[in-house]
């Protein structure tokens, strides 16, 4: 059910988004990225950090009850803060066996992020979508 509504939340986005110019776009982005559950000071540590990103990005993940893995992340930029939560839409409170089968750039293709933003902004997206498909495997 939650991989439903997930998907559902992120095909209502991209109608909003694609109607959208550049300007808008990024506030959408930096919305979302406010909207995110905030994560403890604590937990933004070298271990946590994602590699390879122009910004510095953390993503701790924390397993639920259920065995499903929540993802808290953070950024000291806002755009990619809402490029983490655009990713996190397509993974987040999931199992690792279905993470594991997402195809998370093609959920986030229709965004076609690397044409809309700069590639500073988007060299890391690879990085963190390696990282959560790392922590999936390992509790797989």
């Amino acid at each position: 059910m939650a991989a439903m509504t997930d998907h559902a939340v992120l095909a209502d986005l991209y109608e909003e988004y694609e109607f959208l110019d550049a300007d808008d776009r990024y506030r959408l982005l930096i919305d979302l990225g406010r909207a995110l559950e905030p994560m403890p000071d604590a937990l933004k540590a070298d271990a946590t950090l994602v590699r390879g990103c122009s910004a510095a990005v953390w993503v701790y993940p924390t397993v639920l009850e259920d065995g499903r893995l929540h993802f808290l992340a953070d950024s000291n930029a806002a755009i990619t803060k809402g490029i983490i939560a655009l990713v996190l839409l397509t993974v987040q409170d999931r199992s690792p066996a279905a993470i594991a089968a997402t195809d998370i750039e093609s959920a986030l293709s229709p965004f076609d992020l690397r044409n809309q933003l700069s590639s500073n902004r988007t060299q890391g997206i690879p990085n963190m979508i390696a990282l959560i498909r790392e922590t999936a495997s390992r509790y797989s």
